[in-house]
């Protein structure tokens, strides 16, 4: 019958002394443990205490095991030998996984993307890992890190953090204006989504009749893709400020009105992080996202 786990000997004091027969030296094992050669002998002597037997014999400038001391070390020293690799395997493991970040298409391709390589530079050995998508997962089932969401304060989990919220204002290559003003005809391009605010219907019906005359409309699925196609000046667009402000900045896009912005309890984009103690690496780069959106509001 084995005995019970709390009658076993303390397992640093089997660590020093399967040291100590792998290299049938104090000297050297108290070399490989990072210890005096005083600490590691008392270690020995208090196993032997524990044990109530010898399991070295000491000689002049040499030491050998006893018949226990022998078949304890054989049999400490394959259970160690096992443990050694596992740890190392797990660590490994670890030090491998990068840090996944999961956020919509659209906040993937139009404000994560484009700073990626800052990140790079600041942690030039960092490994992360992007998962575009527009479902909501289980974070922790899924094997993420980091989510970017656009929700509200109401939906978002506890301990979420706020980046910025959002602001709706049409917007359109510079080329499409005619004497500073968009031509009736433009073409409307909308994002297919239920977001009352990003469809067209909801902008227009608070301007005046005219601007609510028919146009033709382009429509697509992905946020990014309505982008593109006011970038490439197929027409005028619902623009998120806060996502697309280096194209403003830029001059590649103009904006053709004032932004409509929402409240603090509206829709807003927000950090979510898997675990309440994320290990070092995902700690950086939350960090990272956050001072970006800091960045962004200025």
């Amino acid at each position: 019958m084995p005995l019970p786990l709390a009658k076993l000997p303390p397992l640093d004091l089997i660590r020093g002394f399967v040291a100590v027969g792998r290299r049938m030296s104090i000297t050297l094992a108290a070399q490989d443990l990072f210890l005096t050669q005083s600490a590691v002998s008392r270690q020995i002597h208090l196993l032997e205490q524990f044990m109530g037997m010898p399991l070295l014999q000491r000689h002049h400038r040499a030491i050998s095991f006893t018949p226990a001391g022998e078949r304890l070390f054989r049999s400490a020293d394959a259970v160690l030998l096992q443990l050694q690799d596992t740890v190392g395997e797990l660590q490994a493991t670890q030090a491998a996984r990068p840090v996944t970040i999961t956020a919509s298409i659209g906040m993937t391709g139009l404000w994560l993307l484009p700073r990626l390589s800052m990140l790079q530079q600041r942690w030039p050995g960092l490994d992360v890992r992007v998962a575009a998508s527009d479902s909501v997962t289980d974070l922790r089932q899924e094997g993420m890190d980091l989510a970017l969401r656009y929700t509200t304060r109401l939906q978002a989990p506890a301990g979420a953090i706020r980046l910025f919220g959002e602001s709706v204002a049409p917007v359109a290559h510079p080329l499409l204006l005619v004497d500073g003003k968009l031509p009736p005809a433009t073409p409307l391009i909308e994002f297919e989504q239920p977001n009352p605010r990003l469809r067209w219907k909801d902008w227009l019906d608070g301007n005046d009749k005219p601007a609510r005359k028919k146009r033709s409309m382009l429509r697509f699925n992905q946020y990014d893709m309505v982008i593109q196609a006011a970038l490439a000046g197929q027409g005028v667009a619902l623009g998120r400020i806060e996502l697309i402000t280096p194209q403003l900045q830029g001059g590649q896009l103009v904006m053709l009105a004032e932004p409509r912005t929402q409240g603090s309890e509206g829709y807003a984009y927000w950090l979510i992080q898997a675990e309440q103690q994320p290990r070092r690496e995902v700690q950086q780069v939350a960090a990272w996202i956050i001072a970006e959106a800091q960045a962004s509001l200025r």
